[in-house]
């Protein structure tokens, strides 16, 4: 096939689905370095058109420095969602104002800096919505996110102003997860849950045609404690007292995560599957 064959069709099949990954927190030096090597080599193997990854403890393990979120940018991602840990490098405070690729969770109360959701413009003039909001169930108080992520909906149609919409659920409660997974099914192409570190198995399309996963998993060394050095993680189970102060873990890192192809008639999950590569978990790439 000629050059300007293989460009048309290439834009026909563009036109039909468009292609998310996201990935889970990137945690400490090893888990912003895997994913700042691999990410421009997935992004072409995959044919991505839209990269969020979790950036909230990609500095030391706990928040994130516009340098660290400068090169996580450069490197391929289209947006970086937070957390719990979001102010915790308090240069962020000044500078999240200024980067809307960088969003906090929506919920945080009214005046809080930064913005809870973006719209990216994609290289073929698509759209696409993410949106970040943190869960209340053993965590800290925060506003309602059900109310919140309704809100932001509510400016937006899928399949009609954005083509495509993901939702970063970042929540300790596996059923607050769950229910917020139900709760935007048909409204949202991904739902996808953070913070908990661990990547969990339950990933479908649910009735409405909305993509779901309870956790994707973290980006970091997996030979750790949900990324943190094993020995000073272990012994404040062990003696209930606080201790040396938890440093991430310095092993070969996995990253982990979840690609989402979508409908750009609807807006909404046609197929999903796991990526996974280095370190110490079981490598899987999507076969389509």
């Amino acid at each position: 096939m000629d050059p300007v064959s293989w460009r048309r069709a290439y834009t026909v099949t563009k036109a039909v689905f468009l292609r998310i990954l996201f990935l889970g927190d990137i945690v400490g030096r090893v888990g912003r370095e895997a994913v700042i090597s691999r990410l421009p080599t997935l992004r072409r193997d995959l044919a991505l058109d839209l990269v969020v990854v979790n950036g909230e403890n990609a500095s030391h393990g706990f928040g994130l420095s516009p340098a660290i979120g400068r090169d996580l940018l450069e490197a391929g991602a289209d947006v970086i969602t937070l957390g719990n840990h979001s102010w915790d490098r308090r240069d962020l405070i000044g500078h999240i104002g200024s980067e809307p690729r960088i969003i906090r969770p929506a919920n945080y109360p009214p005046g809080t800096p930064g913005q809870g959701s973006v719209v990216v413009e994609l290289v073929d003039g698509r759209k696409a919505l993410v949106v970040s909001i943190m869960g209340r169930q053993f965590m800290d108080a925060m506003d309602d996110p059900f109310r919140s992520v309704t809100e932001i909906l509510s400016r937006h149609r899928l399949g009609v102003t954005m083509h495509a919409a993901v939702v970063d659920v970042h929540a300790e409660a596996t059923s607050e997860k769950w229910a917020m997974g139900h709760f935007l099914d048909g409204r949202v192409s991904l739902v996808i849950g953070t913070h908990t570190h661990t990547p969990t198995a339950d990933h479908r399309i649910l009735s409405g045609g909305t993509a779901f996963q309870t956790d994707a998993g973290m980006c970091g060394d997996y030979d750790s404690v949900i990324g943190m050095g094993k020995e000073a993680a272990i012994a404040r189970f062990v003696r209930k007292m606080p201790g040396d102060r938890l440093q991430p873990a310095e092993g070969e890192a996995s990253i982990a995560g979840m690609m989402v192809e979508t409908d750009d008639a609807t807006g909404l999950a046609r197929r999903m599957a796991p990526v996974r590569q280095g370190g110490h978990l079981v490598p899987t790439l999507p076969d389509f």
